[in-house]
């Protein structure tokens, strides 16, 4: 637990304490002439801090009571702070030399009005300018000098006009800040002058008292319109994750603001009006910010460590905090830096620890659940599996978030199989494995290994080996898109590409070599020898058979991909058409004394081009067709002699 901002103490504004305050000035020399000169001197300047100090007594009848001495006249505010300085000068002389003086008591009752006055414009200065300190105008200034402008200014003995005072202050602001930030340095500027006045004098705990009930409120006010409230951890659990999940992109948005702007502005504004003293800077902030700050990052803690149903798409959402957190996390080290309000930055840590703890979870059981799918379901023509679709999705948008990842996996590193891994993925960094993408590159590379050595079970599933290679062709072209469509590419580098592409010119070698190999043998292999009549007539019959039961067959397959589903085609078309119409050329004329010469050729070389052209749309042909029309094709176009 963080320790409480120290006490902080100030003289009481009771004569007698302020006697004590100022009791250990150092008296002048001894010099009769000098004690004559200098007591002459400091009556003077009680006398003529008399009239100014009682024209604005609080406490009078006259239309000073009601009216804001800064806001009527600059001019005669700094007099006022230039009078009191002066009147607390002879009293420090007067306690010295003549502690029973009788004007030495009626300074002590003018200090006491001027007191009373400050205090009271202090506090309207804060109550009425609250557009003027609104954290994100504060926060703008983003360097506050250490001296009073309305200090510097108020050094000047040469200003005749109010006109001239506002001028002159409105440029010690800076020339190049909007109107609205120049009105908020003057007003800071005031409320400095007034504090390090009040707690010169012995007057802090007035001063302060104000300052931190308004501030106070303002933090409470801001947070409460950015949507934070302090979170009951009872109602919390009970809260469904679609509910929760845009309170947290809500949360993420108002988290910027308060760290940026509201937090920023009320430490800048603090330390600025209380520059003169640490302790006060620190205490005043503990009061403001500390229990605002925690509200605020308690939420991202509570969502770490709440239980859900297996959700991995809530993972996302974790990182999201995660990141905004960590991107918040120097400008919350600068502005919570002081001990007392440690539990802002101890409350940060913690949320970012079990954040990390919930990521890593969520990581493991996304292995866990694709290792123990067991679903046996199977798509219709070889199609791609839905199992493909989610899980592709999951890991591309895990790429995304590469920075957190390097983090979470720099701190949790998960047990693979090593030498299974790197026989098919090779790191685009492997000279750098501190790079901060490698653990991630290598990670999302061992994930996809798992799911395609899934979806290798799948594939088994299927009682047609031709479906099974389907199906394994559209999946992994699947799973290669995606990978060049996305950052995943920039992970796993063009050598992971290369070698899947390799395996997916595989998988469609293998189907087309099951899927049309009797159609290709019953063709006959060239050769010098001339066939006789009887033997083309059984290679026609062969050849209209084996292609009619391969076309019925795999013409209910589907290859989603056109590019893909073109290049079989092709690829099919001119391994079967040129020997087809070769075969054709040659032994059509001998049968030309034939009966039903159409019932025995009924494939024309042109018409298998189109006949290639219906596949893979997943349209299949019913059984129940006599023959193949060629009527509604498409020629491709694939081969010409």
């Amino acid at each position: 637990m963080a320790k409480k901002a120290k006490s902080v103490t100030f003289s009481s504004s009771s004569p007698l304490s302020l006697l004590s305050s100022l009791s250990s000035f150092t008296s002048l020399p001894a010099s009769p002439l000098n004690q004559t000169f200098s007591q002459s001197m400091m009556e003077e300047t009680v006398e003529a801090a008399e009239s100014i100090i009682k024209k604005w007594d609080p406490n009078s009848p006259s239309y000073t009571k009601i009216i804001s001495l800064f806001s009527h006249s600059r001019k005669e505010a700094k007099e006022f702070i230039k009078c009191i300085r002066d009147l607390r000068r002879a009293m420090h002389f007067l306690i010295s030399q003549h502690s029973q003086s009788a004007k030495l008591v009626l300074a002590q009752h003018l200090m006491q009005i001027g007191m009373a006055r400050l205090e009271k414009e202090f506090f309207q200065i804060l109550s009425s300018n609250r557009d003027q300190l609104d954290p994100e105008s504060v926060s703008c200034q983003s360097s506050l000098s250490s001296n009073s402008e309305f200090e510097d200014v108020m050094q000047s003995d040469d200003d005749d006009d109010d006109d001239d005072d506002d001028e002159d202050e409105l440029k010690k602001a800076g020339e190049s800040i909007t109107k609205v930030e120049k009105a908020a340095a003057l007003v800071m500027s005031d409320l400095k002058v007034i504090a390090e006045t009040m707690i010169s004098c012995g007057y802090g705990k007035e001063c302060i008292k104000s300052y931190k009930l308004i501030r106070k409120s303002i933090v409470d006010e801001g947070l409460h319109l950015l949507g934070i409230e302090k979170c009951k951890i009872s109602r919390f659990n009970r809260t469904d994750w679609s509910v929760l999940e845009p309170m947290i992109k809500n949360w993420i948005k108002a988290a910027k603001i308060g760290v940026i702007t509201l937090f920023r502005g009320e430490k800048l504004l603090c330390d600025h009006v209380f520059s003169a003293s640490s302790t006060i800077r620190e205490s005043c902030f503990y009061e403001i910010a500390n229990e605002a700050g925690i509200n605020l990052f308690k939420f991202p803690e509570l969502v770490a460590k709440k239980e859900t149903k297996s959700s991995p798409e809530r993972i996302f959402r974790l990182m999201d905090l995660y990141a905004a957190i960590s991107d918040l996390r120097p400008d919350i080290e600068l502005i919570f830096h002081f001990d007392s309000v440690a539990a802002v930055k101890t409350l940060v840590l913690s949320s970012l620890k079990k954040l990390k703890e919930s990521i890593h979870t969520s990581l493991t059981e996304f292995e866990s659940t694709l290792q123990k799918d067991s679903s046996k379901a199977l798509t219709a023509g070889g199609g791609i599996h839905k199992l493909t679709r989610s899980t592709m999705s999951f890991i591309s948008s895990l790429s995304e978030y590469s920075r957190v990842l390097s983090e979470i996996l720099a701190e949790y590193p998960l047990k693979r199989n090593t030498r299974m891994l790197e026989s098919y993925f090779t790191a685009p960094i492997l000279e750098d494995e501190q790079d901060n993408n490698y653990t991630v590159s290598v990670h999302l590379a061992w994930l996809i290994l798992v799911f395609l050595c899934k979806l290798d079970i799948k594939a088994e599933n299927y009682k047609d080996v031709s479906l099974s290679y389907l199906f394994l062709v559209n999946n992994t072209q699947f799973v290669v898109d995606t990978v060049r469509s996305t950052h995943l590419r920039n992970l796993l580098g063009e050598d992971w590409l290369t070698k899947h592409e390799a395996k997916l010119r595989s998988y469609a070698a293998n189907y087309e070599m099951v899927a049309w190999a009797n159609v290709y043998i019953s063709l006959p292999e060239k050769s010098n020898t001339t066939l006789s009549p009887e033997e083309a007539k059984t290679h026609f019959k062969r050849f209209h058979a084996a292609f009619e039961e391969a076309y019925m067959k795999q013409s209910s397959c589907v290859i989603p991909d056109a590019k893909l589903r073109d290049e079989l085609k092709v690829s099919i078309a001119k391994k079967l058409v040129p020997e087809y119409r070769e075969f054709y050329s040659k032994y059509l004329p001998t049968l030309s004394q034939e009966r039903n010469i159409e019932m025995l050729v009924r494939f024309k070389p042109d018409n298998l081009e189109n006949y290639l052209s219906d596949l893979f749309h997943g349209t299949p042909i019913l059984s129940g067709s006599s023959s193949l029309s060629s009527s509604s094709c498409i020629s491709l176009g694939c081969v010409r002699n």
